[in-house]
This record gives structure tokens, sequence and C-alpha cells, in this order.
């Protein structure tokens, strides 16, 4: 361990998801602690202004196109990657996506977008990482979650499932790979406004319902994630594994308004 156990000099971060949103806001952390990127998306020329961001910092990124729905764009983009820079250090497993509709009205393609999206791509991308990493024996997995990996809610159906499966399938690879010494954790974020959820924060009275359930009476802003991706990232969490770390403003705690006599 270094004399900074948070710093990622040196480390080769590939992160899905990339081509906006919280997987940039991420990427941004890890390049800001010293790591070097490969950057992802399914078209990987929307990714030309992250990767002069991130270069802008004195970093390298690499970009590659990446559809975590299709088995061969994983094996292939990992195989870029890793070609690239001679090693992969920590993945973050970002990439996902979101059907919102009562679950009455769920029909057999949504389901399968958002589960082959967010629980099966997060395996197999995993699955490939984690064979560059065991010939080293060293890695850290970051899995992305959600608040609905410790809660249900209406309308979310196959989104809870899939977000379940990553704390399931989190302790499982842990304890397959721990002897690797690869560490993997999902990092579960709160309430954030994103594109995917974008239009519920254009109701004014959803979010005063939304602050008032926070302990912290906000919605995450995308930096709030930047310290836990680092220390997920990092030396700093050697001994952590398995585990499942809400970054929501204590909304998991199912605080709600109370009146104290």
């Amino acid at each position: 361990m270094t004399e900074n156990p948070f710093d990622l000099s040196g480390k080769i971060a590939l992160i899905t998801g990339t081509s906006r949103g919280l997987g940039q806001y991420m990427g941004r952390a890890l390049a800001r602690a010293g790591a070097d990127l490969i950057i992802t998306s399914r078209d990987a020329d929307t990714l030309a202004p992250f990767q002069q961001e991130i270069e802008a910092l004195g970093r390298r990124a690499f970009p590659v196109a990446l559809d975590v729905r299709d088995h061969d764009s994983i094996q292939a983009a990992v195989e870029r990657g890793h070609e690239h820079y001679g090693q992969i250090d920590i993945l973050v497993n970002n990439a996902g996506c979101n059907v919102r509709k009562p679950s009455l009205d769920i029909t057999w393609d949504d389901w399968n977008l958002v589960l082959e999206t967010n629980l099966r791509g997060t395996f197999f991308v995993a699955q490939a990482v984690a064979k560059k990493m065991i010939a080293r024996n060293y890695g850290r997995i970051i899995n992305i979650g959600s608040v609905t990996s410790v809660f249900g809610y209406a309308g979310l159906g196959p989104y809870c499932a899939s977000r379940g499966g990553t704390r399931q399938l989190t302790m499982s690879l842990a304890d397959d790979w721990g002897q690797h010494d690869i560490t993997v954790n999902c990092l579960a974020p709160g309430w954030f406004k994103t594109a995917q959820n974008q239009v519920l924060y254009e109701n004014k009275e959803w979010v005063e319902y939304l602050c008032d359930r926070i302990p912290l009476k906000r919605p995450g802003q995308p930096n709030d994630l930047d310290g836990t991706t680092v220390f997920l990232a990092s030396d700093a969490s050697a001994y952590i594994t398995g585990q499942t770390i809400p970054v929501d403003g204590g909304i998991s705690t199912g605080a709600t308004k109370a009146t104290v006599e």
C-alpha cells in the first residue's frame, strides 16, 4: 500500500456507460485520483468530448465501443482496452437503463431490455475483466446498484429486480474472486437527477416530497459519489468486499417526518 491509500496513480480503470451522466462523474473522480481510463459507449464517437476532458486533467482516456447486451462486444471491448494499456485494475460497471411503467403494463421486451442491460451485462463485463485481473492477482470491481438494491418502488419492477440482483451478484462474485485479491462491491446511489429520471424532477411537489424523506433534505449531486467511488477503487478499501454501500442522503434508513411530543 502506498503512503496515500487513495492514490490511483498507475491504475487503469474501465468504466461502462460514459457517454453521459453519472458514469462521466465517476470517471472524472478516478482521473483526478490518478487513474487512466478506458471509457465506453455503444457509439465510441460520442466519447470524444469526454476523452478530451480527461486528457485536459493530465490523464489518458481510451475510447472503446461497448454494448453490454452483446457478448461479443463485451469480449472485444475488454480485449481492446487491455491490449492498449496492458492491464485493467479497476472496473466500474455503470451502464444501465430503466423502463418506468406500472407492473401490469410491463412487456416481455421491457423486462428483457432492463435485465439484460443491468444484470446480465454487469455479470459478463465483470467476468471478462476478472479474467485479466486474476492473471495479475489484483482487482477492484465496483458494480453500480441503486437504492432499489435494498428498497422496492412501485412502477419499477424490472429495475428493482435488476438492482436487487446486482446486490446478490456482488456478494457471489466477492466470494468467488476474493482469493485472487479482487474485491467486488456495490455502490448504490439514491435519488440523483439523471437523464433517465429527469422528468420526475420537473414535478416540484414530487421533489419536495422526496426531500422530506431524505434525512439530508436534498437529492444527490453527482459529485456526492466521488469519495465512495475513489475509496472502493483504491487500496483504502482493500479489506472490504461483497458489500453494498448506499450513497443516498440517508433515505434507505426508512426515515419519515415524525412528531416528537
